[in-house]
């Protein structure tokens, strides 16, 4: 049955009109962006089958260039239109926390820095530099690779405070398994570097662990 044969309630489109975007599942609001399924499958039904293929919308939409094209019912064309959806998505995210912006939430620096870690194939250790009022200075990927003692340098993060003469940063970086759980080494290096700013009068408000679908707040946890 074609999707123009459904009631109206449930077409993507007039749920998302009449609902909002928020009340569309995964699946749906995939079929609206593939606009069209295939020989025998509505697009809803090509979405859902994408994503049990896949595994996850994340990694459906992380996907490279030649695996997603060999999908039937996907295509180049598709790809670009994806890559500049996502792109947006993150450039839209980034406007909330624009140089000079003071933070207003935990929520909001969450979903900040979730949109630039989130989609790194690799560890990235990243600051987000604040001044006394808390309003954002710059952000910064500092390190690469697996995060612990030997990686991650706190001499480095108080250098780049000193530069952008910082009052306050918050930490950051992604665990590219989609586990956002702290690890022994994650709270050993937070805690050194919290020493080491502390030395040159900088607070460590917060280190947030970027996964898939969940970021994980030190603070929250009281682990700072």
């Amino acid at each position: 049955m074609s999707i123009r044969d459904w009631p109206d309630d449930e077409r993507p489109r007039e749920k998302l009109l009449k609902r909002g975007a928020g009340a569309l599942s995964d699946a749906e609001l995939l079929a609206i962006f593939l606009r069209t399924g295939v020989a025998g499958l509505s697009a809803v039904d090509l979405a859902r089958n994408l994503l049990n293929e896949y595994g996850s919308l994340r990694r459906l939409l992380e996907t490279d260039q030649t695996d997603f094209c060999q999908t039937p019912g996907l295509g180049p064309a598709k790809y670009v239109q994806l890559q500049a959806v996502l792109e947006l998505g993150r450039r839209f995210l980034e406007t909330t926390l624009q140089r000079g912006d003071a933070l207003q939430s935990v929520a909001e620096t969450r979903r900040y820095l979730s949109s630039k870690l989130r989609h790194q194939a690799h560890e990235v250790f990243a600051c987000l530099f604040l001044d006394n009022r808390h309003r954002v200075i710059a952000f910064e990927e500092l390190f690469y690779g697996t995060i612990d003692g030997a990686s991650v340098h706190p001499r480095q993060v108080v250098k780049r405070a000193l530069h952008h003469n910082a009052a306050a940063l918050i930490l950051a970086h992604n665990h590219p398994s989609g586990i956002a759980e702290p690890s022994r080494a994650d709270e050993q290096i937070t805690l050194r570097i919290k020493e080491v700013l502390s030395m040159i009068d900088v607070r460590l408000l917060d280190h947030f662990i970027v996964g898939d679908g969940e970021t994980v707040s030190f603070a929250e946890r009281g682990l700072l």
